[in-house]
């Protein structure tokens, strides 16, 4: 695609528009599982305004410390399901002109809210099961508590570019997840698996604290949760009537390398 002011064509003749918000959607409709695929704008609008917060401010940290571990200049970085865009600003924020940053998500909202975020950073609705981008385009990947699409990730990377995955690990959020569940069922959770195509540089895990006081931003960190689909009645009830909590944040990094 060729980019213009306001519009993408190709050489064949087919266009798309750049939405007044400055993102463009390339999210074909036979690519969609549903009418509104991914968070909707009310889980949206709970995350960006929990992480606008900063109570999620040490992942953000961690995640800019494994960026600038592999840091060239003119990095190309692309967050696969950027959500409201909270990290990739971040991210554009603190290395600025070194990062050229693109940011994908299948909910049109989210993407929506992420140009509020940053203007420089290109914003695009697609789904991370079909990337919209040549072979070996980027050097960084990052993977915010998002499906892992081993395939395409390894598709659009450069050789021997890095894939940053950042998943919950087993006691993430266990204090929330005791007042919604009458009982909860501890697995054993894998947080360091093997991916077909890459190599394991690094496993680590980092733990702290979150300290709601206000029962909105209670609201707020449950409704930017999957718990948000899965919750019964009682559980809703009772996190609703929940005016402050202290739980436990407990995130896995995992840095692969492309073999």
């Amino acid at each position: 695609l060729y980019p213009g002011e306001k519009i993408y064509h190709c050489s064949s003749g087919h266009s798309f528009d750049v939405a007044r918000q400055k993102y463009i959607n390339l999210l074909p409709v036979q690519q969609k599982k549903s009418l509104h695929p991914g968070d909707t704008k009310e889980m949206v609008e709970a995350r960006y305004n929990f992480l606008s917060a900063g109570f999620y401010l040490p992942v953000l940290n961690k995640v800019c410390f494994e960026a600038e571990k592999v840091l060239i200049p003119g990095m190309n970085v692309l967050d696969a399901g950027c959500g409201e865009g909270y990290y990739l600003s971040g991210l554009e924020q603190r290395f600025g002109e070194k990062l050229n940053c693109y940011g994908i998500d299948i909910s049109k909202d989210a993407v929506r809210f992420a140009t509020r975020r940053s203007r420089k950073i290109s914003w695009i609705t697609a789904t991370s099961a079909h990337i919209p981008f040549k072979d070996g385009v980027f050097d960084l990947l990052i993977s915010m508590f998002a499906p892992v699409e081993g395939k395409e990730f390894w598709r659009v990377l450069k050789a021997d570019g890095y894939f940053l995955q950042v998943s919950a690990g087993e006691n993430h959020l266990i204090e929330l997840k005791e007042i919604i569940y009458p009982e909860i069922v501890r697995k054993e959770k894998e947080t360091s698996a093997e991916i077909k195509g890459f190599s394991l540089k690094r496993h680590e895990k980092i733990s702290f604290t979150v300290a709601l006081e206000k029962s909105n931003d209670v609201m707020a960190l449950f409704s930017m949760t999957p718990h948000f689909w899965r919750i019964s009645k009682e559980g809703a009830k009772a996190i609703k009537n929940t005016k402050c909590l202290t739980t436990t944040a407990e995130v896995v990094f995992n840095l692969y390398q492309k073999a």
